[in-house]
């Protein structure tokens, strides 16, 4: 029988990807997700199953996707499912326990303090097991199972990287732009650097030349590995694309109060990624040139075989 690993596109897959061989299923599953470049490059050569995607709260997404879960254990194929988030875990699990099937969520290393909506939504299903990344709030059923950033170490360069090729990643979400971190960036950074920039929804009055919405997956990797420095807004998906490329990224969380999230998860991401030295945490208004040269003083690469994620089977 086989495992069913589900999660949203965006930082939630990027996470479950990661932790994937930590979880000793890698061998015997399959995945459920949206369909987009980030989950045809990541997934490349591994059975998945695309279901209709659902962005924040989105109850219309969220109920496509409870009639799409329906569907795939019609057949009997699964012994058991395992979730990053975000909505789509509850479509899923709803069915799953129906069919008597073991659920457990593994709450997004963004939430640094408590669980977040869909983790005290899934909480209510009963037999789910639940899991966080941090031990401070590990009580009750929620046990903590290890973290995804375990494996990952910054060291400082030897020499530092002239500042000259720049990635820029804003997000991708359709609902929140980050308009005050562009304008920032449009004024500190170097005229002469060569920049990519991918800025979602983001909009302001003067538009970066070359400025883009969405970059393909692959592309945007390449572009990451090839950069002197990365600056990306504090999605946990960003952070692991940049440690992937080796980047001690310059990291900058989205506020509430200025619209640009529904809340501050992001605010304690960065923190704690900071406290970690895996990324230079800064404030949108607040980001200057000598930001950009630390960041690129810096690399970041694996620390070793991180340890089995501690879930019950």
């Amino acid at each position: 029988m086989t495992t069913l690993l589900v999660a949203s596109t965006g930082g939630h897959l990027a996470e479950l990807h990661d932790l994937a061989p930590r979880l000793g299923v890698q061998d015997d599953c399959v995945w459920a997700t949206f369909d987009s470049p980030q989950s045809r490059s990541l997934l490349d050569g591994q059975e998945v199953i695309h279901v209709p995607p659902a962005t924040t709260r989105d109850a219309v997404g969220a109920l496509r996707d409870l009639l799409a879960a329906r569907r795939v254990f019609g057949g009997g194929r699964f012994r058991q499912v395992i979730s990053t988030g975000a909505s789509v875990a509850m479509s899923f699990f709803l069915p799953a326990v129906r069919h008597g099937l073991a659920c457990h969520y593994i709450e997004s290393a963004t939430r640094t303090e408590g669980p977040s909506l869909t983790g005290r939504l899934v909480a209510r299903v009963p037999r789910t097991r639940l899991y966080t990344q941090y031990p401070g709030w590990a009580a009750g059923r929620w046990t903590y199972g290890g973290s995804i950033f375990d494996g990952y170490l910054a060291t400082r360069r030897a020499t530092p990287r002239p500042v000259s090729r720049i990635v820029v990643a804003l997000g991708t979400h359709d609902r929140f732009g980050f308009p005050r971190l562009l304008r920032r960036l449009i004024d500190v950074l170097p005229p002469e650097a060569e920049v990519l920039w991918q800025v979602g929804s983001t909009v302001v009055p003067r538009m970066p030349a070359g400025a883009r919405r969405q970059v393909p997956y692959a592309e945007m990797q390449q572009a990451m590995r090839e950069a002197d420095v990365v600056v990306t807004h504090a999605g946990v998906g960003s952070a692991l694309a940049a440690m992937r490329a080796g980047h001690r990224a310059v990291y900058v969380p989205r506020r509430r109060r200025h619209g640009e999230h529904v809340d501050d998860h992001q605010v304690a991401m960065a923190c704690e990624l900071d406290r970690r030295g895996l990324v230079l945490a800064r404030e949108a208004d607040e980001i200057t040139v000598d930001d950009l040269a630390e960041a690129a003083s810096w690399t970041v690469g694996a620390s070793g075989a991180p340890a089995p994620f501690r879930w019950t089977t």
